[in-house]
């Protein structure tokens, strides 16, 4: 599995067990970097260790801040989808890349891995 890859699969088996989401913001919002699929993605962390090192590469204004999973799931996931954003996954390096996801895509991986029918293998 790549690197990527294993960062996707730990963010979902982690958030799973956590049930907290993790995101960079300063006092004017959060960055929405665009990702490597060329589209704009707002990234999520599964743990603050990961947030704070993106916050850390991003400057010293950002800062780590949690969101409970029933949050994420019910509002900033549909608020993601009507704005047509993907969702970044883990992002990590220098670079802060990784995979992501349509909000879908997120969804169905989600169920899959808190054992929630219905979801597509």
């Amino acid at each position: 599995m790549s690197t990527n890859g294993a960062q996707a699969a730990a963010f979902f088996r982690e958030i799973a067990l956590t049930r907290t989401v993790w995101w960079v913001r300063d006092d004017d919002g959060c960055p929405i970097p665009e990702s490597s699929s060329g589209r704009p993605a707002f990234p999520y962390w599964s743990s603050e260790t990961r947030a704070q090192r993106a916050a850390q590469l991003w400057g010293p204004q950002f800062r780590a801040v949690s969101m409970s999973l029933d949050h994420w799931r019910s509002a900033a996931l549909p608020d993601l989808a009507k704005d047509d954003l993907r969702v970044g996954i883990n992002w990590s390096g220098s670079r802060l890349t990784g995979w992501d996801f349509t909000v879908g895509e997120v969804v169905n991986r989600l169920l899959h891995a808190l054992g929630e029918p219905p979801y597509d293998r």
